[in-house]
């Protein structure tokens, strides 16, 4: 046995020299081939990056980074072994000086794909010190919140320090669709203009990092110092677990708590921990999405968790899985529970549900019946959503995933994947003897359409005003593309109709007309339009639509039936 490993070894070896030697005269990297399926490459780091090239329709590779015998990092890629559609950097600054070994491991048949030593992944590799992110999507938005590269899904860890908005998201570097998520970070000191920062939390042996929040422990509670940042995240592996991480320098790195996990469960989908000050109890409290309740605890220190109670059993939609709760307490005292559900929604995939109600530290009492169930957005592509913690003068400031589990990993963008909505304002009105959440664009939003547009623009606010009990508003373009939204006073109701909006054969769910209830007379409606979006809301906060568009041509005519337009752009 000892012999036959050492013959194993020596062989690798030989192949490992005969693959550097093939490489120096070939111009390429040294690779070396030791199966139809296997291949290794050492590689100095003292270059930043390795650039992969992903083909979207290929599966999986899995990429091992190896050093001193120890594996650092295992990625699943979507390896090229054609045409590249686009390429993804792994940082190899991230690995220390010296060398490490990159082992892949391709699962397509030779059969089909070919032979590995002809796979175009071998020409085009290689190593750079810098990784072109310049823009090359039509439909990227101007205003919009987007990763710079890569998948992105739910927005996590939000908060709000000194001046600056932190933005933490779902984050794949690694391709364009959902895999080996860490979490993202962006900033951002006017709610429009993100700036993109170094990636905050990545996976380690505890699983993939999924959603979360974070909070500024001011008191020192949890004792990793005053002011410091605490994010709660999902650690998702063989079961999911909720992970403590800190920062001390306001959120742009963050160092693990060594006693992770510091919640468990028995329950399956048991994630996106949200924690959130309780002045009245003067302790942390949590709410956790578990299956198809939320369960609530409490910690004076943000480490020790004692579970309170659960919510939701025969409350509002229960079609899906529950996901991404948040908890927040009104102006008026009362409190509402977000709770985000996949499938379920009212226009079918994820969408945002939520309960208004009263919470003593201990447990939340939903003041509606049962069966009532209360949606934030209307629109096919709003989902995720969770406010910013510490947000100044007491506001609920909210952010959505703007996309839709249906459809998200083949609408037609592949430099990046998935924007988040612009921020809302949240607040409580009444109708009816029921008390809704009220969804406004961000004053920072609104502030930033000051000038006057001549014509329509693929990034402008449409206001309609005077809006009269049978209205039409109509954007087009001379491709025969259109949206078509529709106000029906008798009925309460707003449509939006983007069957023939443009680009829609990724999807055939994608084709759609969405209605809000409008809780009574509309006057004026607010319409955000950018690249690949549109966002409709009641001036006054009573309804919100948002749904994906991708024409093929900008909308460039406007036509308003029933009411007077004003266009702005920034």
């Amino acid at each position: 046995k000892h012999t036959m490993k050492r013959i194993v070894f020596l062989l690798m070896a030989i192949l490992l020299q005969v693959g550097v030697a093939w490489a120096q005269t070939d111009g390429h990297l040294p690779v070396s081939i030791l199966s139809a399926s296997h291949a290794m490459m050492r590689l100095q780091t003292d270059k930043h990056y390795l650039l992969i090239p992903v083909e979207e329709k290929e599966s999986d590779s899995k990429i091992r980074i190896i050093k001193d015998g120890v594996c650092l990092e295992t990625l699943n890629v979507r390896v090229a072994t054609g045409k590249a559609d686009y390429f993804v950097p792994i940082d190899l600054t991230r690995y220390g000086k010296g060398s490490v070994l990159v082992e892949m491991t391709f699962n397509g048949s030779y059969r089909t794909v070919g032979n590995i030593e002809d796979y175009s992944c071998w020409k085009l590799m290689k190593l750079s010190d810098t990784f072109d992110t310049a823009n090359r999507e039509q439909w990227r938005p101007t205003y919009h919140h987007t990763p710079v590269w890569g998948w992105m899904n739910d927005p996590n860890g939000m908060f709000y320090k000194d001046g600056v908005w932190h933005i933490y998201y779902q984050h794949n570097l690694y391709g364009s669709i959902w895999g080996n998520i860490s979490w993202g970070h962006s900033t951002s000191t006017d709610l429009i203009h993100w700036k993109n920062e170094p990636e905050a939390i990545y996976p380690d042996a505890l699983g993939l990092v999924f959603s979360g929040s974070a909070v500024v422990d001011e008191g020192n509670t949890a004792g990793f110092g005053k002011d410091a940042v605490v994010a709660m995240y999902t650690s998702a592996d063989a079961s999911q677990t909720q992970s403590l991480a800190y920062s001390t320098d306001n959120g742009k790195t963050f160092k693990k708590y060594e006693y992770n996990p510091v919640v468990t469960s028995n329950v399956p989908d048991f994630r996106d921990p949200n924690m959130f000050w309780n002045d009245s109890t003067k302790e942390w409290n949590l709410v956790i999405a578990a299956g198809q309740k939320m369960n609530f605890y409490s910690s004076k220190n943000l480490k020790d968790w004692h579970f309170e109670s659960s919510f939701g059993e025969g409350y509002g939609c229960h079609k899906g899985v529950w996901e991404c709760p948040d908890m927040m307490q009104m102006a008026n005292g009362k409190w509402v529970l977000i709770c985000n559900i996949n499938p379920g929604g009212p226009y079918g995939g994820s969408a945002t549900q939520y309960f208004v109600g009263h919470w003593d530290g201990h447990q939340f009492t939903c003041e509606s019946k049962p069966e009532t169930t209360k949606w934030l957005d209307y629109g096919k592509d709003h989902y995720a959503t969770v406010t910013f913690s510490g947000a100044p003068n007491g506001r609920h400031v909210a952010l959505a995933w703007m996309s839709n589990w249906q459809y998200a990993a083949v609408v037609p963008t592949k430099q990046f994947r998935s924007a988040n909505s612009i921020p809302r304002d949240l607040d409580l009105f009444s109708d009816g003897g029921e008390d809704y959440v009220s969804v406004k664009p961000s004053p920072e939003v609104l502030s930033a359409f000051r000038c006057k547009a001549a014509g329509l623009d693929d990034a402008c606010l449409i206001e309609v005003s005077r809006l009269r009990p049978n209205a039409t508003i109509e954007l087009s373009n001379g491709k025969g593309e259109r949206v078509v939204m529709r106000y029906n006073a008798q009925e309460q109701s707003f449509s939006f109709d983007r069957m023939k909006a443009g680009e829609s054969d990724f999807s055939d769910v994608f084709p759609c007309v969405t209605m809000a209830p409008t809780h009574g007379r509309v006057n004026k409606v607010l319409i955000f339009i950018d690249k690949s979006s549109i966002e409709v809301f009641d001036a006054d906060g009573k309804f919100a639509l948002t749904n994906l568009v991708f024409p093929s041509t900008p909308y460039n005519h406007l036509s308003v039936k029933g009411g007077k337009a004003k266009i702005s752009k920034m």
